[in-house]
């Protein structure tokens, strides 16, 4: 374990390396970002301390703990506890106060989510939750992948309409049918294609669209 400081920008510190913390971390690092792992356990310390630049146990609830590992010198951290809520909760304040400016966090239900809220956390993650409801929605086989944002905003990946293939966008008008927008078109192996009205949908296409939760939904239901 390596005691330097790292600065902020391209690094982010994971508090909790479960699950979903851990999960965090390894996406993060594909992605190019240098990780601050953090967790209560010596034993996935020691596990992550051979993928990690710098890993750490500690108490995450103490602000000076944090401070001596220069956690308030990121400018994000990620908070992956979920078991423990006191715990959870507690993070997410130290983090504040220590002035993290933007601070993620894991919560287990929509009252956790709100205390998370409250004492500090600016971005609250249900990973549970959302898997679920993703679930169900590729699960009714309309779907081919669907990402719904918190104001009621969705984008999902449907098949292109019976009788599409050879058509432009123009032609198809689902903006004006249906009230969603078409951003791309895909087809396997091939590389994505930005929407513009005069695309022509080739066979087997996929669709790339977005608009609101409800109009998505109703669309891929119809088609």
């Amino acid at each position: 374990m390596a005691d330097e400081k790292l600065p902020k920008g391209g690094h982010v510190a994971v508090i909790g390396l479960g699950r979903f913390g851990g999960a965090v971390a390894e996406s993060l690092l594909e992605l190019g970002f240098e990780v601050l792992g953090i967790d209560s356990d010596p034993r996935i310390v020691q596990d992550w301390s051979d993928r990690l630049i710098q890993v750490a146990e500690a108490d995450s609830t103490d602000e000076d703990a944090l401070r001596q590992l220069g956690v308030h010198e990121f400018g994000r951290a990620v908070v992956g506890i979920g078991t423990n809520l006191e715990t959870s909760v507690l993070t997410v304040l130290t983090l504040a106060e220590i002035g993290v400016p933007e601070i993620w966090a894991k919560a287990t239900s929509v009252k956790h989510g709100k205390i998370l809220s409250s004492v500090g956390a600016d971005h609250v993650v249900f990973p549970e939750w959302d898997m679920g409801e993703r679930a169900a929605h590729l699960l009714t086989g309309r779907m081919l992948d669907y990402i719904e944002f918190d104001d009621g905003f969705a984008i999902a990946k449907v098949r292109a309409p019976r009788g599409a293939a050879g058509r432009t966008l123009a032609d198809l008008a689902l903006r004006t049918r249906w009230g969603v927008t078409v951003v791309g078109t895909k087809r396997p192996g091939e590389d994505f294609v930005y929407a513009r009205p005069e695309t022509v949908i080739p066979e087997n296409a996929v669709l790339i669209v977005a608009g609101d939760t409800a109009k998505v939904e109703s669309y891929a239901a119809e088609n």
